[in-house]
């Protein structure tokens, strides 16, 4: 009985040591919440994570090295490491425009001047950043750029920057479209023999074209190329007769021919296009992408400016042959990226190297900054519009069978490509850049990167948002060149990033750095006022070897967190004189830490099987997840920010029809209906304006309702005015609504409305759908004929079918009486009252 207490007794001990060990380390864990430094064993962990300043003292004790900067007690201000945030201008030349815009602030500087910001600055960049950035705003700056007569459309150009991981930093510039700004065109066209009609048409309009860019900006530059596909089999006929004409009146099948190179003289445009002859190939794609690949690659051949709007017009009626098809001919060495022209403009590859790739082809023009506009045929245009859209700054547009709209369709695909702005940058993955931006709609940022809309001399502000989300593992990459620059301009906004990953103090010849110090026993480099030991020592101060295992009872109490745990190094480690050795785990990654092994990263709350919702929205620290900047909850599963449950055209959070929830709407309903839609913008079920809108629908477009008069309608409806179409369809990405009703003629009627910057723009449907009329006396007529018809019928039927019967009997009845074999004129049971014999041997003797 007294051994079965004892048993108890040990099972009850070992059971409050276990609660109180996990009591302590739940401890830890919120105080790591609180203050999330306390588990930095040196300098470079200390600065990487937010708001912690590392203490250099060499006679610091045993107060922690890495703590929140707001406890400044803990260390004499020089011995602190907190580096700030440091923006500085490098260049920042003003805007061509200057006149028309609208600056930040006062001040002047136009080269070079500087900007600090503490470590409190991601919450406050905007307010204080505004006034110092404002720069370049005056005539004075103006002047001095316009003297230089260089354009500038973004401002500023080059920003140098120090900034710590996981700090949010507010860049702001600015973009504003020049005037007169520089256009070269250059028009690729396919010569294969179904577009001679093309041919022949942009010949006729190459004058019209040039006097519409003209019209445009007066700086304008005009070029022509060509191409057929690589003169191999499949893709060409290689029979010799074939080679010379593959079809009649054709020319010499070719890849690429750059027949006029860029130049002001455009009225030589019509010429070129005329006097090139068309060629024929075989199979139905054609060698574009070759002949793409060179027209840009071909800078100084084709003559690209370097300040100016780069457009390539791409005008085809066939599909396109890309990266492997070159196989087919034989053609397997991959296409280089490079120019290859010889003297007479020809592609000297093209049956060399093989069809390059859509990447490739993006790769290129995001590095020359050139806008494609394929302008091709219907039946091509869904192929063309899908390729558009993995080619950055390209557009489509469907180009009449004989190209008869090619000068509209430049126009306007140009029209589109300058009104509207959309940021882009080059920044890796330990780099994230969001941009936010009122456009042109004034109130508050919204989250987008692309402005429409825009006319020449409007400025747009931009913020870009820049976080360093994870320190490279190779120093070399801690100093990155980023480019922010406006799609498909020649324009850019570089920032030299320096990431301040490391402290200075860690660095070979500081001050205080010094290897195999004495502090350190000689086995270790003492740097930041602590030693790095080597493998074979630990301890403070590397005073002992890995070799020794202490198990004395001094040196065990060294390796648990207070003096009433029963338990070393947490139960992860091995106490080694004084200090714990974490366990390795078999996955790398998975790292223990900590003084008594209390931490690791790899315990935390997961969101959808990912720890603290993957490495973009937090990092695991002590079993507990520290969020990064926007993210929030245990799991840093929710979206601080509301920004994205605002609709991209600004107005309220959530239409006003939902609440905001971890940066998703959530919708209410009413009494109305249900909203929906990503920003609740959405309720099928409500009626909206619809009611309001239906009279003046009527009267003004079916001369109905209760405003048929037409001094009612001239006088109440006012704000609007229908616009006819054949068929009402709701387009979604305008916010279009749908109204149908039916009038007093039982007519039904459709119409969409639109509301955007306080106006209201109708679409009504051209015919009303009414039910067919009905002419009652016609068909009260039509059934008394067609009863009197159809008893006259039945009575013919009965009469031919008695006349038939009649006959059939009669036919019947003298059948029988011409066969009758008795004499119809005596009673055939009559007998005479005497009888005659005769005898047969007399003979009338």
């Amino acid at each position: 009985m007294l051994t079965d207490k004892r048993l108890h007794l040990k099972l009850a001990l070992a059971v409050l040591a276990t609660c109180y060990v996990l009591s302590t380390e739940a401890q830890l864990a919120a105080k790591l919440i609180q203050n999330p430094c306390v588990n930095k064993g040196n300098c470079h962990e200390c600065i990487q994570t937010q708001s912690c300043a590392w203490c250099m003292r060499p006679d610091h004790g045993d107060k922690p090295r890495c703590f929140q900067h707001s406890y400044s007690n803990i260390c004499p201000e020089e011995y602190i490491w907190n580096p700030d945030t440091e923006q500085k201008f490098i260049i920042n030349r003003e805007l061509t425009r200057a006149g028309q815009m609208s600056s930040f602030g006062g001040g002047q500087m136009s080269y070079g001047g500087s900007y600090y910001a503490n470590s409190s600055y991601s919450s406050s960049a905007s307010g204080s950043y505004s006034g110092s950035y404002g720069a370049a705003g005056s005539a004075g700056a103006y002047g001095s750029a316009s003297s230089s007569g260089e354009i500038v459309q973004i401002s500023p150009q080059r920003v140098g920057l120090k900034l710590r991981i996981n700090q949010v930093h507010s860049l702001h510039m600015r973009y504003s479209q020049a005037e007169d700004y520089p256009v070269d065109l250059y028009y690729l066209m396919d010569l294969s023999k179904s577009m001679e009609d093309d041919k022949e048409k942009l010949s006729a309009l190459g004058n019209l074209l040039s006097e519409t860019m003209r019209n445009i900006t007066s700086n304008f530059r005009l070029g022509f190329g060509s191409f057929v596909d690589k003169v191999l089999m499949p893709y060409v006929s290689t029979i010799p007769k074939n080679m010379i004409e593959p079809c009649p009146g054709c020319a010499a099948p070719y890849g690429y021919r750059n027949a006029m190179p860029l130049s002001t003289d455009t009225y030589r445009f019509s010429s070129e296009v005329k006097k090139a002859a068309v060629s024929g190939n075989l199979d139905a794609p054609e060698g574009g992408f070759d002949a793409i690949m060179q027209a840009i690659a071909c800078r100084q051949q084709v003559g690209w400016r370097e300040k100016a709007r780069r457009l390539l017009v791409f005008s085809t009626d066939a599909g396109f042959h890309y990266a492997g098809d070159g196989k087919l001919g034989g053609v397997i060495a991959p296409n280089d990226g490079e120019c290859h022209l010889n003297s007479e403009g020809l592609y000297t590859h093209s049956v060399i190297q093989d069809y390059p790739s859509i990447s490739q082809i993006n790769h290129k023009v995001k590095q020359n900054s050139i806008n494609i506009i394929f302008a091709v045929t219907s039946s091509q245009h869904s192929v063309y519009e899908k390729l558009s859209q993995h080619i950055e700054g390209s557009s489509s547009a469907i180009l009449s069978n004989d190209s008869s709209n090619v000068v509209d369709l430049v126009r306007e695909e140009y029209g589109k490509i300058s009104s509207s702005i959309e940021m882009k940058d080059n920044a890796t993955s330990h780099v994230k850049i969001t941009y936010h931006s009122t456009c042109l709609n004034g109130g508050s940022e919204i989250p987008t990167s692309k402005c429409d809309g825009l006319k020449v001399g409007d400025v747009v502000n931009f913020t870009a948002q820049i976080l360093v989300t994870s320190c490279p593992a190779d120093p070399a990459e801690w100093n990155q060149i980023i480019q922010i620059y406006p799609v498909g301009i020649n324009e850019s906004l570089i920032i030299d990033l320096e990431m301040l990953c490391s402290c200075p103090c860690e660095q070979p010849g500081s001050i205080g750095y010094e290897v195999n110090s004495p502090h350190c026993n000689n086995f270790g480099t003492y740097m930041c006022g602590i030693c790095e030991c080597d493998e074979m020592h630990v301890g403070d101060n590397c005073e002992c070897s890995t070799t020794d295992v202490h198990s004395d009872k001094e040196g065990d109490l060294n390796c648990r967190a207070d003096n009433t745990t029963q338990v070393d190094c947490s139960g992860r480690g091995t106490c080694l004189c004084g200090v714990c050795d974490c366990e390795k785990r078999s996955n790398p990654e998975e790292i223990i830490s900590g003084r008594f092994c209390e931490c690791d990263n790899f315990s935390c709350e997961r969101h959808k099987q990912l720890l603290c919702s993957g490495p973009d929205h937090g990092v695991c620290e002590c079993g507990v997840c520290v969020c990064k900047p926007g993210w929030t909850r245990s799991a840093c599963d929710c979206q601080a920010s509301n920004d994205t449950c605002i609709p991209p055209n600004g107005g309220e959070i959530c239409s006003g029809h939902g609440d905001c929830e971890c940066g998703v709407c959530k919708c209410r309903s009413t009494e109305e209906g249900r909203y929906s839609g990503k920003y609740c913008e959405k309720c099928p079920t409500c009626s909206g304006r619809c009611h309001e809108l239906k009279d003046c629908v009527q009267c003004q477009m079916y001369k109905t309702g209760p405003l048929k008069d037409e001094n009612d309608c001239a006088t109440n409806c006012t704000n609007f005015t229908p616009i006819a179409v054949d068929k009402v369809v709701i387009n979604e990405t305008k916010d279009e609504l749908l109204c149908m009703f039916y009038d007093e003629d039982d007519c039904k009627f459709t119409f969409k409305y639109s509301e955007a910057d306080d106006k209201i723009e109708v679409h009504a449907q051209q015919e009303r759908e009414c039910p067919p009329k009905v002419f009652m006396l016609g068909i009260v007529l039509g059934v008394i004929a067609a009863i009197v018809l159809v008893g006259l019928a039945i009575l013919l039927l009965w009469k031919l079918l008695t006349t038939i019967h009649d006959r059939r009997e009669f036919a019947r009845f003298e059948k029988e009486r011409m066969n009758a074999k008795w004499d119809t004129g005596e009673n055939p049971i009559y007998k005479q009252a005497t009888s005659t014999f005769k005898n047969p041997m007399y003979a009338g003797k």
